[in-house]
């Protein structure tokens, strides 16, 4: 490994100190001219470019990475579906066929009928960076709207397809953002929401506020759009609107980026769509199933740490829930649900498993849904006669399976046939404890004739209620073919055991957070699963700020790190775009008992100076207008200025990519085979 040490010379980042006083402390930031955008300034521009160069010629030298890009292209050969969503007689869906880079919009007339291209994204740009997102059938399945996204970017433009012709509609809608689209019952419009453009220049750093629903008609010019709800004594609120397919309300869920909402109600039955507010506060998550007359049907955290199922009836002046089906007695949390049939198809998640229960409307246990292994599984679509529920595991790819709701027959709809030996891999879930005693669920996927220590990727994420489930991911597979282990860290500040697990890794608990990713480590090593040299770790978005941060505790610990689009300034997260949103997850950094917290793991602010540490490959984008990449640069800048030892320091900026939605496959595999050779090469993996 040493042939590589010597070989890099970082790119000059010209230090400016910029010092602030935070309740008492001196703060210094020396690196704050890279929050600039490029390429609007040529001087971050410029260093782009650089650490590109830097970076792609040091990983040119690694072995592993043609082989890793060859094999993700033959592993991820396969058609990959989505469940469709059925409109009238007809069915549609998305699919990626082989190695196409974006999904296209299918259709279907008849459950098992032959289908057509209606919408192929593939064809929108040269490097397959523009992509279909939020797309949305009205009843009577004549239109399709649909989302364009360009470059990664969080905005969308929002345009209208006729289904039978294929011909584009002249309508076409700027701004729309955080967006669902939802039809009006007569198809003659759709409900969205949109933000206002900032000023040109200002369009990825802008801060996320005034975001409102509004109604367009077709046919009609924007301006003209109809504003159906908005907040502006409340700017920094979303307001994201949704129907129930047939279903009589529009309801609005308004959020100041916690996953506890506000809940909204419009009854589209009615001439002036008046807008009423049937719960006020943001305590608890309201999530609508669907409607039984003027009776919703709601999922919510109210009274219920791992949800339960209420109705709130409309004909009342002051509608209260009352309880259909209470929380789980065996501790399993309540993932999704549809109302198919007359009947309620709930997944509930048993320490991170599936398993799929009925009920009936006034809340009885009615059986349940054989599904075709432990992994996890879903329903997310259904009517009187069908529903449809998705399948996947670590070792299962995603499948979709037809439900008949009269005989209870379980028929395959899209199974794919992956170019893998899947009988080849083990999956096994294991539990260690933490710091403080709790015990966390762990996830191992290796071959099963890996039976010694083994050079291992550990993965973990911990933030925003976000459940890290078994789910087949062939770039992921690809580490384990090679001999090594895949470890998935169910740690504290996700979903997996309810709101209780969320919190305990969630403002001033976060730190649970890190000790759980740390233990996981500790446990991999002391069980002989890893050597005690050969652990790299990852995680993106919040999960790039978990590796960051426990990098910085721990360097001793791991012998790659791998963050991407991470949050690594805690002090000016809500400086950006929609940072604010996330005050809820990690706290406000005006506040001082937030502060005292962020600076102690803000992975910008708590590098250690002289200390030994890991490989590190940070990888950003540069239209990631979310966690925008001026994070990744500040931090490597710190990084590279910083005397850690001679392993390198290095960054990947992906051009015309953004957060990771609508990032075209041959983009990830590159990305992913630069940095599955970079860890193989630090921890010893051998690659053939």
């Amino acid at each position: 490994m040493g042939d590589n040490l010597h070989k890099i010379i970082y790119p000059t980042t010209e230090r400016i100190d910029v010092t602030e006083e935070h309740f008492g402390e001196a703060v210094v930031d020396s690196y704050r001219w890279l929050e600039n955008e490029a390429p609007d300034d040529r001087a971050v521009a410029a260093w782009i470019g650089a650490q590109n160069a830097v970076t792609q010629t040091y990983l040119g030298t690694l072995p592993g990475r043609e082989h890793f890009r060859e094999r993700m292209k033959e592993l991820l050969n396969y058609d990959r579906y989505t469940v469709p969503k059925k409109r009238g007689d007809r069915y549609f869906f998305n699919v990626i066929k082989g190695h196409e880079n974006q999904p296209s919009l299918y259709v279907r007339d008849g459950v098992f009928g032959d289908s057509r291209v209606l919408i192929d994204p593939n064809t929108w740009s040269d490097d397959g960076a523009d992509s279909l997102t939020d797309w949305s059938v009205s009843d009577d399945a004549r239109y399709v709207a649909f989302g364009v996204q360009k470059g990664g970017t969080d905005w969308r433009t929002i345009k209208v397809l006729d289904v039978e012709s294929g011909r584009e509609l002249n309508d076409a809608l700027d701004g729309a953002r955080f967006t669902r689209i939802s039809w009006a019952p007569d198809g003659s419009g759709f409900f969205y929401s949109r933000m206002p453009r900032p000023a040109q220049g200002n369009a990825r750093g802008a801060i996320v506020a005034n975001h409102a629903v509004y109604f367009h008609k077709l046919g009609t010019e924007q301006a003209d759009d109809r504003l159906i709800y908005s907040t502006p004594d409340r700017p920094e609120l979303l307001h994201v609107a949704d129907r129930v397919s047939g279903g009589r309300y529009l309801t609005i869920t308004s959020t100041p980026g916690t996953n506890e909402n506000a809940l909204t109600v419009i009854d589209l039955e009615t001439r002036d769509w008046q807008p009423r507010t049937v719960i006020s506060d943001m305590d608890f998550t309201w999530s609508l199933i669907g409607n039984d007359g003027s009776t919703l049907i709601l999922a919510t955290t109210h009274k219920a740490e791992r949800v339960r199922i209420v109705s709130l009836d409309l004909a009342e002046a002051e509608p209260e829930p009352k309880e259909i089906v209470p929380e789980a007695a065996d501790g399993a949390v309540l993932d999704g649900v549809v109302l198919a049939g007359g009947k309620l198809l709930t997944s509930y998640r048993i320490d991170v498993k599936t398993e799929i229960r009925r009920f009936t409307l006034d809340g009885r246990p009615d059986g349940t849904v054989d599904i075709p292994g432990v992994g996890s599984a879903r329903f997310l679509e259904g009517d009187a006669r069908e529903a449809f529920f998705v399948f996947t595991s670590y070792d299962a790819p995603i499948a979709i399976y037809h439900y008949d709701m009269v005989s209870e027959a379980v028929t395959p709809w899209a199974v794919p046939k992956v170019p893998i030996d899947l009988d080849r891999i083990d999956v096994e879930q294991r539990f260690y404890r933490s710091k403080d005693g709790t015990e966390v669920p762990l996830f191992l996927i290796r071959r099963k004739d890996v039976t010694s220590a083994a050079p291992t990727l550990l993965y973990g994420y911990g933030g925003f209620g976000i459940s890290q489930i078994p789910i087949y991911n062939p770039i992921q597979l690809a580490w384990v073919e090679q001999g090594g282990v895949l470890a998935v860290a169910n740690i504290r500040g996700g979903g997996e055991y309810g709101r209780v697990w969320h919190r305990a890794g969630q403002l001033d608990n976060k730190q649970n957070s890190f000790d759980d990713f740390i233990a996981a480590a500790e446990f991999l090593k002391r069980t002989g699963i890893t050597p005690q040299q050969g652990l790299a770790i990852q995680g993106e978005s919040n999960g790039g700020l978990l590796v960051g941060a426990v990098t910085n505790q721990r360097p001793d610990l791991f012998d790659v790190a791998l963050p991407g689009v991470a949050v690594t300034d805690m002090l000016r997260y809500d400086q950006f775009t929609g940072g604010g949103l996330w005050k809820g997850e990690f706290g406000s950094p005006a506040e001082e008992r937030h502060f005292r917290n962020l600076m102690a793991y803000s992975p910008y602010h708590t590098i250690k100076e002289g200390a030994e540490y890991p490989a590190i490959l940070a990888t950003t984008a540069d239209a990631d207008d979310r966690v925008v990449p001026a994070h990744t640069f500040k931090y490597v800048a710190a990084l590279q200025a910083a005397d850690l030892g001679p392993k390198p320091r290095l960054v990947r900026i992906e051009t015309r990519a953004g957060h990771g939605a609508g990032m075209p496959v041959d983009k990830i595999i590159a990305q992913h085979a630069d940095m599955w050779a970079f860890a193989a090469y630090w921890t010893g993996l051998k690659t053939e």
